[in-house]
């Protein structure tokens, strides 16, 4: 299994402006964990590409499996170190579809409805992965449970739990959040919080 250090954990400003360490995750949803079969889930990769995919569990854990380590940044001011995560890294994704030249961002869906977008650079970066399990243990509902995308230089609602698809966008439109006001970025060392 390869093993990713995010290059976040080694900056010397390890801590993001406006941030506090907590000891442990904490956990914040817009409602609680949906109900999840794994025999009847579905991940979806659609949009701009030239084939749609869609992958059942087991095409989800034959797929090379990494382990991330990467501190965690909430927009409500809580950072935790290094956590550890295990899962896939997005790089497989392009293995799978073939991706328009001219996409500029990515949204991404969840089961209980979600969506969160992200520009392109960011989320094809050495340290984003999408994971199934948390500090070596299959990854909890609250948590995120079945599959949780990880994108360490973002605040944390951008690493959107309960993953069902991602989709491939020729702009970079709003999801969730970033409707209600919240930046439509998230980089926690400019403090990208709020439009």
């Amino acid at each position: 299994m390869k093993e990713i250090i995010s290059p976040i954990n080694f900056r010397e400003d390890r801590l993001p402006p406006g941030q506090h360490w907590v000891d442990k995750l904490i956990v914040l949803d817009i409602a609680g964990p949906p109900p999840v079969d794994l025999s009847r889930y579905r991940f979806r990769i659609f949009g701009e590409v030239e084939e749609p995919a869609v992958l059942l569990w087991d095409d989800i854990l034959d797929l090379e499996k990494v382990k991330l380590t990467a501190d965690f940044h909430c927009v409500t001011r809580w950072s935790a170190k290094d956590v550890q995560w295990e899962g896939f890294h997005v790089n497989e994704i392009k293995k799978l579809v073939k991706i328009n030249h001219d996409v500029k961002a990515v949204m991404i869906h969840s089961l209980d409805g979600y969506t969160t977008n992200i520009p392109i650079e960011y989320f094809f970066d050495e340290d984003v992965i999408f994971a199934y399990k948390l500090f070596g243990k299959p990854l909890p509902a609250d948590h995120g449970f079945p599959l949780r995308l990880v994108v360490p230089k973002l605040y944390a609602w951008k690493s959107a739990k309960f993953v069902s698809g991602v989709e491939f966008l020729k702009e970079d439109i709003p999801g969730f959040w970033e409707q209600r006001g919240y930046h439509m970025r998230g980089e926690p060392w400019k403090e990208e919080r709020y439009s």
